[in-house]
């Protein structure tokens, strides 16, 4: 067959007319999991014949090809019995250890908390012959799957709060380019959703091989934590057709959840690529886990402290964060000054609102560091709408030819990026400067007039920059009456 958008137009199609199948969120989790069973099949037909003695960790009667396959095959009340009866609960309950039972551990992660929403086994059954119609172990087949693949992790952006989870194609791609991983890096995403920036990453390493050994080098350099059940089930799906063979180190569990103090050694990784939730708030006693001089419950500053604490000396990261991190005072500042302390942090492109549209307008940046020297220069990059654009919308999303002219005007690490000079979009900051300025990295382009903007999104954050600033100035007046009426006593 051809595989085409056609294929997942028809699946939608029968899932919409499922009584039990409510909004894009359920319809993308219910083919999530679907197609994992397909793929996870598919690889073990190749594996029985590469394999001598090779062994499913799943009992024969839940392999798709018994179950599934046959289109003629079992329907109606008998399927759905089979699956909520049998197949999930079996499944959940799978006794599987990560270390001798890998590929039966993946399975159970997976469907810890999946659910089946379908209704009808009939539409249940007609969703699974489309499946059928697609062999994951033809290349041209699972290249093209692919394609399909990133269009329904795109869906996520208008899946009510799913849309946290993904991010945009362009925007990953080009904080692979510029990081570099390397064959023999361990990567990791530490909140990463559908797998955007390791699937990425597998892409970029891929060419870098010259031996069969080197697979079990790069399958074994990809790691990932995801808190939720969706996104990781997308994540786990993602990584089998990246190639990842047995994508067991794509955790389903909340990396803020372990205390930093019990991270050691093994655990440092050489690059993390990330876009943290931002936004958000963690759990009470989650902050507990962190060092009392940056404690807080706000989600992307706990993790930008875990990124510092996980990289390897000389380790590089790069990370999605909003304008308020930059901008922000108090536990911010510290965390910022952390930052600077003790990694370069080279580089930080700002992107223009409406990059992750329509799961939010807020403005968001780039940021580049390497761990182990301090920052003397921060150099930005503002980079500007294309030609007619006055913002990003579904049908008009960022592209990676976009971000031709930073990496022409990117240059060389190691040695100092000395050939980056500066335009009309890129300036620098020296730390002087910044720490003067409370560690604020939130830096307006010398080369452009201030302009006024009438945007939601930007008046937002401008009433929190000066309430945040207002807060400092009512800080500090307390603290000098407080003096004043101690020498008056």
């Amino acid at each position: 067959m051809t595989i085409s958008t056609t294929f997942i137009k028809s699946v939608q199609d029968i899932l919409r007319q499922d009584a039990g199948v409510d909004g894009d969120a359920q319809r993308i989790s219910q083919l999530s999991w679907l197609l994992f069973l397909k793929i996870f099949d598919d690889q073990e037909t190749e594996l029985e014949l590469l394999r001598d003695n090779f062994c499913s960790p799943l009992p024969e009667r839940l392999r798709w090809r018994t179950w599934a396959a046959d289109p003629e095959g079992i329907t109606g009340e008998e399927l759905l019995d089979f699956v909520n009866g049998d197949l999930f609960p079996t499944l959940k309950g799978l006794d599987a250890d990560p270390k001798r039972n890998a590929r039966g551990f993946v399975a159970r992660e997976v469907f810890s908390d999946a659910y089946n929403y379908m209704k009808s086994g009939q539409l249940l059954r007609q969703v699974i012959n489309k499946i059928n119609e697609i062999d994951f172990n033809n290349r041209t087949e699972r290249h093209l799957f692919n394609d399909l693949y990133e269009k329904i992790l795109k869906d996520l952006q208008s899946a009510g709060n799913a849309g946290e989870f993904y991010t945009p194609r362009a925007v990953t791609q080009f904080m692979v380019d510029q990081v570099n991983p390397r064959l023999g890096e361990r990567v990791l995403d530490p909140a990463c959703g559908t797998g955007g920036f390791l699937a990425c990453a597998i892409e970029h390493v891929k060419p870098q091989r010259q031996r069969a050994d080197d697979d079990i080098v790069l399958q074994n350099a990809i790691t990932g934590v995801e808190k939720k059940q969706l996104p990781h089930l997308l994540c786990v799906t993602n990584m089998m057709l990246h190639g990842i063979e047995v994508p067991s180190q794509i955790r389903h569990d909340n990396t803020l959840s372990r205390p930093l103090i019990d991270y050691g050694a093994r655990d440092l990784v050489d690059v993390i690529l990330t876009n943290p939730p931002f936004g958000g708030t963690e759990e009470p006693g989650i902050e507990a886990n962190f060092p009392a001089d940056v404690r807080t419950r706000e989600t992307a500053d706990l993790f930008l402290v875990l990124i510092m604490e996980l990289l390897k000396h000389n380790g590089r990261a790069a990370v999605v964060l909003p304008d308020g991190t930059l901008f922000g005072e108090g536990v911010k500042s510290r965390i910022k000054e952390k930052l600077l302390t003790e990694c370069n942090l080279h580089t930080i492109v700002r992107l223009p609102n409406g990059v992750f549209a329509p799961y939010t307008g807020i403005k968001t940046n780039l940021l580049f560091f390497t761990k182990g020297t301090p920052t003397r220069e921060v150099w930005y990059y503002e980079h500007p709408y294309p030609a007619g654009y006055k913002s990003y919308s579904k049908t008009k999303p960022i592209r990676i030819e976009e971000f031709a002219p930073e990496k022409a005007w990117w240059g060389n690490e190691a040695e100092g990026f000395a050939s980056r000079v500066e335009n009309e979009f890129a300036w620098k900051v020296d730390i002087v400067t910044l720490k003067a300025n409370g560690y604020n990295l939130d830096q307006k382009n010398p080369h452009r007039g201030d302009e006024e903007s009438h945007d939601p999104d930007e008046l937002l954050t401008q009433y929190q920059r000066l309430s945040a600033e207002a807060q400092t100035l009512r800080d500090q007046l307390k603290g000098i009456l407080a003096q004043a009426l101690e020498s008056q006593a």
